[in-house]
C-alpha cells in the first residue's frame, strides 16, 4: 500500500520495522531517543487518529504546524500527511511574518505549536478551530494554558495502527499553495539526490540550522536512509557522535 509522499514508514517489511529510522539527541537536556520505522508509524498513526477521530477532519483540512526539527514534529507532519490533509509548515525564521499562502489569514482546522511560540510576542500565532501544545522535552506538559490541549496526552487516546493510505490521492494538496503530495515526494527524492543520500544511509542534521522538513525528514525517507536530528548540538561531541551513529552524511 502506498503512503502519501512515499515517505511515511513502512511496516510492512520486517527488518526494517526493528531498525532504527529516527534519532533525536537533545544536548542541552541529554535526552536520547531512539524510533525504529514501526515505532514512528505508530505516533504518526496516533496523530492520524486524533486529527481524524478526535477533530473530525479529514482530507484536504488545513493544519498549521510551528514546531521544530524533532521526532514528535514527524510524527505530527507524517500523520496528518497519512491521512490527506494540507499542511503549512512554519519555521522559526518566519516569526511575526504574514503568510503569503491561500487562506493564511483564516482559521486552521488544526494547529501545533511549541509553549515557546505560543507564549511569544513576536510569533504570529494563527487562530485554529482545535489547538494543541507539542512540548519538546519527555513526558508531558506542566502547564496548559485554556484554549489548549497537550498533544502528547491527547495522542496517547488513539491507537497505533497505521491509516489507509489508499484514500489520498497523489494529485491532493499537501500544503496550502495547493502543492500535491505527488510534488512533494518528487522534490524530496531530488533533494536526496542533491544530497548524494541512499538506500541505508544515516544522515546527521543540526536541528538549528535546518528546520524545513523537506530535508530533514522527507528527503531521507524518500530514499530509504535514516536520521539524526541534534537539538542545542554540542559540537565538542560531533566526532564521537558520528562513530557512535554510523554517520554516513552530515546536513
Amino acid at each position: 500500500m502506498a503512503a502519501p509522499l512515499a515517505v511515511t514508514p513502512s511496516t510492512d517489511v520486517p527488518e526494517q520495522v526493528d531498525r532504527p529510522l529516527l534519532t533525536y539527541y537533545d544536548d542541552a537536556t541529554g535526552e536520547r531517543t531512539v524510533l525504529t520505522a514501526g515505532q514512528l508509524g505508530g505516533w504518526a498513526a496516533r496523530t492520524a487518529g486524533l486529527l481524524r477521530d478526535g477533530c473530525g477532519l479529514g482530507p484536504g483540512s488545513r493544519v498549521a504546524v510551528l514546531l521544530p526539527a524533532h521526532w514528535r514534529t514527524a510524527a505530527v507532519l507524517l500523520g496528518a500527511w497519512s491521512v490527506g490533509m494540507a499542511v503549512s509548515f512554519r519555521p522559526r525564521a518566519t516569526a511575526g511574518l504574514p503568510v503569503l499562502e491561500p487562506g493564511g489569514d483564516r482559521a486552521y482546522d488544526a494547529v501545533f505549536v511549541t509553549p515557546e511560540r505560543q507564549d511569544d510576542w513576536l510569533e504570529d500565532v494563527p487562530d485554529g478551530v482545535h489547538r494543541y501544545l507539542v512540548g519538546t522535552g519527555p513526558g508531558s506538559l506542566a502547564d496548559v494554558p485554556a484554549g489548549w490541549l497537550d498533544w502528547s496526552v491527547e495522542v496517547l487516546r488513539h491507537t497505533d495502527t497505521p491509516p489507509d493510505y489508499a484514500a489520498v490521492h497523489p494529485a491532493a494538496p499537501a500544503t496550502p499553495d495547493g502543492t500535491s503530495y505527488a510534488v512533494w515526494g518528487r522534490l524530496a527524492r531530488e533533494l536526496a539526490g542533491q544530497l548524494d543520500l541512499r538506500a541505508g544511509d544515516r544522515l546527521l542534521v543540526d536541528a538549528a540550522e535546518h528546520e524545513q522538513p523537506v530535508k530533514w525528514l522527507l528527503a531521507p525517507l524518500s530514499v530509504g536512509a535514516s536520521v539524526v536530528v541534534c537539538g542545542h548540538l554540542d559540537r565538542s561531541r560531533l566526532d564521537a557522535r558520528l562513530d557512535a551513529e554510523g554517520i554516513t552524511r552530515v546536513l
